[in-house]
């Protein structure tokens, strides 16, 4: 085969064609490019602004919404925070009103306690008198009694007897912070 072709034409290049095929091969080539210039080309562009114009519409969107969350993020933070001032601040609320009634309850107590301890006191002093006025009554009659058996004679005026009475107890009172001194 090599042979014929060699015989036919004689100076063949493999790697070069010949001049004929590459015009023509070259007429071709204008014709496609000018084609696809001037009918594929304008919609490929068009297509890829439109993806441009999408993928930055999207990046647009991407960034407001990244900037939104952020904001609500903030928010958020805030409004935790806030939360825990008020609860703090309730709680600090709660721990005062929890000292103010222990310490309304505790005067209470006290006020309570010395209301008893006074009226107690009173009582105490009430009994005492009583049994002392009673005591008295009864030294002086029989201090009435032993004088009249000392002297003999029963004092029949009552009115004597009660100055007698009054005298000895006079002395009597006047003798028991003496003696009260005496033993401290």
């Amino acid at each position: 085969m090599r042979e014929t072709i060699l015989a036919e034409g004689g100076d063949y290049n493999l790697l070069f064609p010949a001049p004929s095929e590459l015009l023509w091969g070259t007429l071709a080539f204008i014709l496609v490019a000018v084609a696809v210039y001037k009918f594929a080309w304008p919609s490929f562009v068009a297509m890829l602004d439109e993806r441009a114009e999408k993928i930055e519409e999207g990046l647009k969107a991407a960034e407001v919404a990244r900037a939104e969350v952020a904001d609500q993020q903030a928010k958020l933070a805030e409004e935790i925070r806030e939360a825990q001032r008020e609860a703090t601040g309730i709680r600090e609320n709660a721990q005062d009103n929890a000292k103010a009634i222990i310490a309304e309850a505790q005067a209470k107590a006290r006020s309570e306690a010395d209301g008893l301890i006074t009226s107690a006191q009173r009582r105490i002093d009430a009994d005492s008198e009583a049994a002392q006025r009673s005591l008295q009554a009864e030294v002086g009659v029989l201090a009435t009694e032993l004088a009249g058996r000392i002297v003999g004679e029963a004092i029949a005026d009552e009115a004597l007897a009660r100055r007698v009475i009054d005298r000895f107890m006079d002395d009597l009172e006047t003798m028991t912070p003496e003696l009260t001194e005496a033993e401290s």
